[in-house]
């Protein structure tokens, strides 16, 4: 067999490898969201509780066209299809890159993804249960002060709602993002501190790209971000890469170049 033929053979057993783990994930996303859709209705006036408590007496969320509430619980569906298959499209990604890993990287794996979900759903339940109701509240109170009259589409506020809980649930990711550079020693919890002045400033430039265009949106995300991001440094001081002694040196004697300069 010649060198190229031996050299496919493995790449030909990863696409393989990585064929099977997608149908796996697809089909579970499938079933997850044949199931989910099944009582999307129920669980879209769920979701949609904190809208229709801002709303005024008599008003409700209304559709613009036939097909919108067909495509909304459509897109619902697939959306809590997908959470609900996440657990199973984690273990297949798990199952595909496990075998290159070495075994101090297999221990931190699970940990790790299971905190990077943990912290996601906080921040999602941080943005559906404390700043929904006060942001629908604030944003349906100031456009009834002009004396009009509400009419908020299903698949709007379905988008809306999406992206801001998709924001805060990254947004929550900042402590577990900053523990992975703090390991692998790309930053500490020093030059943390000194860059926290800018933190405030990239909460808001986030809260602008990730969030809806209303400054309220932004500053209820910009806010947890700077939180976030002082949890980060205590993070960084307590689980960062520990310098050695040759580093330390070499820190020092750059820092006395600086001052000579």
């Amino acid at each position: 067999m010649s060198n190229v033929a031996e050299e496919q053979l493995p790449l030909m057993a990863h696409l393989e490898e990585l064929r099977k783990r997608l149908t796996i994930s697809a089909a579970a996303w499938f079933i997850a969201f044949l199931v989910c859709y099944s009582f999307a209705e129920r669980l879209f006036s769920y979701i949609a509780g904190p809208v229709k408590t801002a709303l005024p007496e008599g008003s409700s969320l209304v559709f613009i066209n036939a097909t919108e509430p067909f495509f909304t619980y459509m897109k619902l569906g697939a959306l809590a299809g997908f959470l609900v298959a996440l657990p199973i499209i984690f273990w297949q990604i798990w199952a595909f890159i496990a075998p290159g890993l070495y075994s101090n990287e297999k221990r931190l794996a699970i940990p790790f993804v299971l905190a990077s979900c943990l912290c996601f759903g906080v921040g999602t339940y941080f943005g559906f249960f404390f700043v929904f109701p006060r942001i629908f509240t604030f944003l349906i109170g100031f456009g009834l002060k002009g004396s009009l009259a509400p009419m908020l589409s299903m698949g709007g506020y379905l988008s809306f709602a999406t992206k801001l809980l998709f924001a805060f649930g990254v947004v929550f990711e900042l402590p577990i993002i900053i523990f992975f550079l703090a390991r692998i020693g790309i930053v500490d919890y020093k030059w943390l501190a000194a860059k926290r002045k800018y933190a405030l400033v990239i909460g808001f430039v986030i809260g602008a790209i990730l969030t809806p265009p209303d400054v309220f949106s932004q500053v209820a995300l910009a806010l947890p971000f700077v939180i976030l991001y002082e949890i980060g440094i205590w993070v960084a001081r307590f689980f960062g890469k520990k310098k050695t002694a040759d580093e330390f040196e070499d820190e020092d004697e750059s820092e006395g170049e600086g001052e000579a300069d």
